[in-house]
C-alpha cells in the first residue's frame, strides 16, 4: 500500500471460492483490514474461507472471517456492524455472494424466485445501506456489486430466469446508489462476468456445458476469477474515481452477440 495512502478497510461476501476468493487475495496488499464473509454451512466451505483468509494474511492485512446466510433479512446489517465494530471504519464493499438458478420460468415456484430475490437483491440491499454512512465518511468510499451475463443475454438454452431478473434488479439498485452517493464522492459500480470458471463442486453446469460455453464466448474460453477479481480490484482503486453507475462486462465478448 502507498505509503500516503491508509490501508483500506474493505468487506467482500462469498469470499470462499471463485470471485470473492481471488478478489480479497488480490486487494489484501492495499488493505489494513479486510472482513471475509462466506455462508459457510458445511465445513468443506468452512474450510475454504479460512484458506482463504490465511493466504490473504500472508499478504499482509488483518484478516477477520465472518459467516452470514445473506438471504436473511438484516444479515448483510449485520456483517456491516460487525466490520465497523471491529476494524473501526468500512471503505469498500464488495458484494459477490449470490447463486445460479437455472430452472425454467415453467418450472420455477414464487418461492424461488423470492429466494432468489433475497439472496441477490435483497441482500445487497442490507449491505449497501447499512454501509452508506461508513462509505460517505471515508476518503476512499467504493462499493462493488458482482453481477451476472444472465441479467443481459436471454438465449435458449442458456437462461437463468430467476438469478437474470435478481441481478438485474440489484444492477438497478446499484445505479440508483450511485446517483444517491455520488455528492458524497462514493462510487458504486456493477462487474458482470460471462460464463466463469468455478471451484470444484459449486458448479450448476456440467462439463458439456461448460464445453460448449467456451464455444460460444467469442475468446474462446471460459473465463477465470482472476479476470474478474482484477476489474473490482481497479474500480476500487484511485485510479477509477472518476467512473460510477456503470456496468462493465467482463465475458470474453459474450455479450456481443
Amino acid at each position: 500500500m502507498s505509503p500516503d495512502r491508509p490501508g483500506a478497510v474493505a468487506l467482500v461476501t462469498g469470499a470462499a471460492s471463485g470471485i470473492g476468493a481471488a478478489t480479497a487475495r488480490l486487494i489484501a496488499p492495499n488493505c489494513s483490514h479486510l472482513v471475509l464473509h462466506g455462508r459457510a454451512t458445511k465445513p468443506e466451505s468452512r474450510e475454504r474461507l479460512e484458506a482463504t483468509a490465511a493466504a490473504c494474511t500472508a499478504l499482509g492485512p488483518q484478516v477477520m472471517t465472518l459467516t452470514a446466510d445473506l438471504a436473511e433479512p438484516g444479515a448483510g446489517k449485520g456483517l456491516v456492524e460487525q466490520t465497523i465494530t471491529r476494524c473501526g471504519r468500512l471503505d469498500h464493499l464488495v458484494s459477490n455472494a449470490g447463486f445460479a438458478d437455472k430452472r425454467s420460468v415453467a418450472e420455477l415456484a414464487r418461492a424461488d424466485v423470492d429466494r432468489s430475490y433475497a439472496a441477490m437483491t435483497g441482500a445487497f440491499f442490507d449491505l449497501a445501506q447499512a454501509a452508506m454512512p461508513a462509505l460517505k465518511a471515508s476518503t476512499q468510499g467504493r462499493m462493488v456489486l458482482v453481477s451476472s451475463f444472465v441479467a443481459h443475454r436471454f438465449a435458449r438454452g442458456g437462461l437463468f430466469p430467476a438469478s437474470a431478473a435478481a441481478k438485474a434488479g440489484a444492477e438497478a439498485l446499484a445505479r440508483s446508489l450511485a446517483a444517491e452517493l455520488a455528492p458524497s464522492g462514493v462510487t458504486v459500480n456493477a462487474v458482470v462476468p460471462g460464463y466463469t470458471r468455478k471451484d470444484s463442486g459449486t458448479t450448476a453446469l456440467s462439463s458439456g456445458a461448460w464445453a460448449k460455453a467456451a464455444e460460444i464466448t467469442p475468446l474462446g474460453r471460459i473465463g477465470d476469477p482472476a479476470d474478474v477479481a482484477a476489474l473490482i480490484a481497479f474500480l476500487l482503486s484511485p485510479a477509477a474515481r472518476h467512473i460510477t453507475g456503470q456496468s462493465i462486462a467482463v465475458d470474453g465478448g459474450l455479450s456481443l452477440g
